[in-house]
């Protein structure tokens, strides 16, 4: 007797074989049986329709903003917006050219800040009036007159106070808004400005400097106050050495204005 069992049977040639394909009462082989139809091929099959290469509807019935093609590539992509952040920088409008400032109208400028700076550094003028009103006089010996001023609190104060004040309209008025939008108060009146070359702003750094400048104006007796009287484009000597210009203009209107 076998230790492995009895053989297999032979082959009955009368019995189908469950394992042929065709065989009645069998299971097909899933190896053998033809392969089925390509979806994607064919005459009569077509594949699913590409969600990137048809225009999908926005979430309340309009046209998405990506295009009705593919945006990942192919000749016919749709070229998406422009990145607000690279590119070429804006830069803001320029002044329309209407001239060079004349001389009497810097002038007029010139006094209408001399007075408003005056006004934001009143609170000096009334500290300097307490101190003369308790101010004595002595006589010496020799019959010269001597002047005491005597300090009080509420007199410092208001120098202090006419101090902060009169330097902070002179940082707001010379620097920040002359090299912002061109011009001090007193040009935003006589509407002139300051420019470049290019009809733009200074800004504030380039505005203080050219205000420091002005004692190239003073050194050789005021020449430089008076040298765009005849000067074909009206600079002073600060101006040509800051490449700045004092022209006729208005505030530019915004775009579409």
């Amino acid at each position: 007797m076998s230790h492995y069992g009895s053989p297999p049977d032979p082959p009955d040639p009368n019995r189908p074989d469950p394992y042929q394909p065709g065989a009645t009462g069998g299971q097909p082989d899933p190896y053998g049986a033809p392969p089925p139809p390509n979806p994607y091929g064919g005459t009569h099959a077509a594949p699913p329709p590409n969600p990137y290469t048809q225009q999908q509807p926005g979430p309340y019935g309009e046209p998405t903003p990506y295009g009705d093609t593919n945006p990942y590539g192919g000749a016919t992509a749709s070229v998406p917006p422009p990145n607000p952040y690279g590119g070429q920088p804006p830069t803001g409008p320029a002044f329309v050219f209407g001239g060079y400032a004349s001389w009497i109208s810097r002038v007029v400028a010139y006094l209408i800040d001399g007075f408003l700076g005056g006004l934001a550094g009143f609170p000096i003028w009334i500290g300097y009036a307490l101190l003369i009103s308790n101010a004595t006089t002595t006589t010496d010996a020799q019959g010269v007159e001597h002047v005491h001023f005597h300090s009080a609190a509420g007199s410092t104060v208001l120098i202090l106070i006419g101090l902060l004040t009169g330097l902070a309209f002179f940082v707001w008025n010379w620097c920040i808004r002359q090299g912002r939008t061109g011009a001090t108060v007193g040009k935003s009146v006589l509407a002139i400005r300051v420019v470049h070359a290019d009809m733009l702003p200074i800004g504030a750094g380039l505005s203080f400097l050219r205000y420091l400048l002005n004692i190239v104006n003073a050194l050789p007796c005021y020449l430089g106050y008076l040298w765009p009287i005849w000067d074909d484009k009206k600079q002073t000597f600060a101006d040509k050495i800051m490449s700045t210009y004092v022209i006729k203009a208005s505030e530019p209107q915004p775009p579409g204005y």
